[in-house]
């Protein structure tokens, strides 16, 4: 697979991760579609194991998804933003502090934009419990399961 072809499955992974944000949009299918693309150009017991493996865990996810809370985003008070903010914060850790980061990023992302919206400690901590109950903890799971997946993918490209 060409250094082009790798760059457009990365963006399209970028895509799903984002999609992930976003109501309505299918970004587990679309990472997962991204590693189906990369496997079938490839064509390496690798690349099938990283198919098999993301095939996998986005199914789990799929099934952990009723035990979750329903994503209620009209009782968190907060705006779309916030979540963007927390989700982006969310990926960038994933790849600076590799998974721990995942979960720092995202709280600490939507923390930081409600502080800054309310002004105070004590209001943006408040904030954040209610949006982490509200639509947090499932954006959340299925965040870092497509992030686990595009890690994995990386990490076969940088050391496979």
């Amino acid at each position: 697979m060409g250094v082009w072809q790798l760059l457009l499955v990365g963006l399209v992974m970028l895509l799903g991760l984002l999609g992930v944000l976003v109501p309505g949009v299918p970004g587990q299918a679309i990472v997962w579609a991204a590693v189906l693309w990369w496997a079938l150009e490839d064509k390496t017991v690798l690349a099938w194991g990283v198919l098999i493996g993301a095939t996998g865990l986005l199914l789990l996810d799929q099934a952990l998804k009723p035990l979750l809370p329903a994503r209620r985003p009209q009782e968190s008070g907060a705006p779309q933003r916030t979540l963007m903010v927390g989700g982006i914060a969310g990926i960038a850790g994933f790849f600076l502090l590799p998974v721990v980061g995942a979960v720092l990023g995202f709280v600490g992302g939507i923390y930081g934009v409600e502080r800054a919206r309310l002004g105070s400690h004590g209001g943006g901590w408040a904030s954040t419990r209610t949006v982490m109950r509200a639509i947090g903890y499932p954006v959340l799971v299925e965040l870092f399961a497509c992030l686990l997946v595009t890690g994995t993918w990386v990490g076969v490209l940088i050391w496979g």
